[in-house]
């Protein structure tokens, strides 16, 4: 079967709000290290890693090993009506880094079902449906996640469970807040929270979600520091501090472990997913345990935590601790951002990110105006030469990248390469 009889198929069985990448989509069917390879034969190298998920790349024997090792024994499900060895340990291992005082962990299978979690402990624990979210943020596609999601483009639907009043994002090419130096961002940025809370909200709010860097929203993040000074008028309040890490966590942003450890703060809740799994689905809620107990109602668990994605987890976790892959993003991330900046094109506006999470905005030459045919363009170009990279941004504009965490030095310059020629041809198209 070709690969153009399968997206036929694709396109008539599958919802069409369901659309692959590219002007003719691929079939990755095998890979290893930090290449894929296509249904044609032809292989790449990835800078997208499943939106950021496949966290230290393809066809890893640690963690085949663990799965295989569960799987040998038979039992690849028993829900959490009963106890699961692997689910605790991993439990276990996740509290321990997560930095959040006296913690305790649910396991779930995404971070739309991380956040949900979240919010749902959140509103109970407070009593209350009120929320606070970001303008440009993305938490997920279930009913509550969207809610809390500010991007139109995301927003499915005006109806939701939650009552949310919208905080300024980090944008700063040309939010609000565009070109102001970092302090002088932070007491704007906290005014007008304080503003926000005396004007449409009840006062009893739950909590503040928020990504320390919006993944969808293009890698935007405010300053560091920002919610530190946020969370100082949260706790006046008695309002709860969620740190969406669904992308950022892992070590992923390098210079820390959790993308909320740049900001001198605790959360009272982190969310997690993605890259822990490595491709199993897996993600979570790590929450102070007055929060995480504050459920009066039974509830469980059919596949969160289940004992294979369970495995797959606690390998993942320990490859991340033992190979330092935090120091290995920290080291390559400045490699891609140094080289990237040094491109110099004027039809990108902005290169942002931390570590190995990176994001060029494009925009007409001479102006802010946002150019996503030109995104576009380096997309399909990047392609071409062998190169996956992602798309994003309020105005689909951006190209965002996240490398396996066990990216080389060598392909990070041969990613580079490809990078420079698919701009070029984008400016010459410009």
């Amino acid at each position: 079967m070709t690969t153009e009889e399968l997206l036929a198929r694709h396109r008539a069985v599958l919802p069409n709000w369901i659309n692959p990448l590219y002007a003719e989509p691929i079939e990755l069917v095998s890979g290893t290290g930090c290449r894929v390879t296509d249904a044609d034969g032809r292989t790449y190298l990835d800078f997208f890693g499943g939106v950021l998920t496949t966290m230290i790349g393809y066809d890893i024997p640690e963690i085949s090993d663990a799965v295989r090792r569960q799987l040998d024994r038979g039992i690849a499900h028993s829900s959490t009506l009963y106890l699961i060895r692997k689910q605790v340990e991993l439990a276990e291992k996740i509290a321990k880094v997560s930095g959040i005082p006296n913690p305790k962990v649910f396991l779930a299978n995404s971070g739309t079902e991380a956040n949900d979690t979240a919010l749902l402990l959140a509103t109970q624990f407070r009593r209350s449906n009120q929320i606070l979210a970001m303008r440009n943020s993305y938490h997920g596609r279930s009913f509550a996640a969207l809610g809390v999601t500010g991007q139109r483009s995301w927003s499915a639907t005006s109806l939701s469970p939650v009552n949310v009043s919208y905080l300024h994002s980090g944008d700063r090419l040309r939010g609000v807040f565009a070109g102001l130096p970092d302090a002088e961002y932070i007491r704007r940025a906290v005014a007008d929270l304080r503003e926000v809370l005396a004007t449409t909200t009840a006062g009893d709010v739950a909590c503040l979600i928020a990504e320390p860097i919006q993944g969808v929203g293009g890698f935007v993040a405010p300053p560091d520091g920002y919610f530190a000074a946020v969370k100082e008028v949260l706790d006046e309040y008695g309002i709860l501090w969620v740190s969406d890490e669904v992308q950022t966590g892992w070590g992923r942003t390098g210079e820390h472990f959790w993308g909320y450890q740049a900001h001198d703060a605790v959360p009272d809740m982190l969310t997690f997913a993605k890259g822990v799994g490595n491709g199993f689905a897996l993600g979570g809620v790590v929450a102070r345990a007055e929060v995480m107990d504050c459920l009066g109602a039974i509830s469980f668990n059919t596949f969160g935590g289940n004992p294979v994605s369970a495995s797959a987890g606690s390998a993942v976790l320990d490859y991340v601790l033992d190979h330092d892959l935090q120091a290995n993003a920290a080291r390559l991330g400045d490699l891609l951002h140094a080289g990237l900046r040094g491109l110099h094109s004027p039809i990108v506006a902005e290169v942002r990110g931390k570590g190995l999470m990176l994001a060029l905005e494009f925009v007409r030459p001479g102006t802010l105006d946002p150019a996503p045919e030109l995104a576009l363009r380096v997309l399909e170009e990047t392609k071409a030469n062998g190169l996956l990279v992602g798309k994003g941004g309020l105005y689909g504009n951006v190209i965002r990248m996240g490398p396996p965490l066990t990216l080389s030095e060598a392909e990070a310059k041969e990613g580079l390469d490809i990078l420079a020629g698919a701009i070029a041809a984008a400016q010459r198209q410009a």
